[in-house]
């Protein structure tokens, strides 16, 4: 793999977990449903947050949430709800503690309607990524659709700014600055790629 000298601009260099999360993670296409549930829940408890906070309690996450065993937390009861607003090492709120549980059973009822997650949430897009000419914005067309949809299905805290950082997480959006070595060429073409 080649070295990476130069990131994007919003990388805190003296974060080594963010200097991974972006060099090895961000932006790389996910295919994993059970990847794709983690990061999901996370992108959920980021609202009115920053990602790099949600990194940063990652592994504490992990072991709150049973290691995101989405069997596990479907079955959440308040008891466990209540420990986990107790819990120094995750964001103690109740009502995205609630989400979490609520949408967890959403995200099953997804699976089983399309026989995975991951056919519903790149099925947007035809299994294609879309590659972002680097500028500022926190929605788009297609995170406002995908919103939509999962809010109409019962999602909660799944807000089109919240979806589209899950879409540059899983990379489905490839969103890297110009500035960075993992930008793709501009001129770079193929089957499944595609540009805003």
């Amino acid at each position: 793999m080649r070295e990476i000298k130069h990131r994007c601009s919003y990388v805190n260099m003296k974060n080594p977990l963010y200097i991974r999360y972006h060099d090895k993670e961000w932006g790389v296409p996910e295919h994993s449903d059970r990847k794709l549930y983690e990061l999901l829940i996370l992108e959920s408890f980021q609202a009115g947050l920053s990602w790099e906070c949600i990194l940063n309690k990652r592994a504490n996450f992990r072991v709150a949430f049973d290691g995101f065993d989405i069997d596990k937390v479907c079955a959440y009861d308040e008891a466990k709800c209540e420990e986990l607003q107790n819990d120094p090492g995750i964001v103690r709120n109740r009502l995205k503690i609630a989400a979490a549980v609520n949408n967890s059973i959403v995200f099953k009822e997804i699976q089983k309607e399309f026989g995975s997650f991951d056919a519903y949430i790149w099925g947007f897009t035809n299994g294609g990524i879309i590659v972002e000419d680097y500028h500022i914005r926190t929605t788009s067309p297609l995170s406002d659709t995908i919103s939509k949809d999962l809010k109409k299905r019962g999602m909660k805290f799944v807000g089109s700014t919240i979806i589209y950082s899950y879409l540059q997480a899983i990379g489905v959006l490839n969103a890297h600055g110009k500035e960075c070595d993992l930008c793709p060429p501009r001129a770079e073409t193929g089957p499944g790629v595609s540009r805003l």
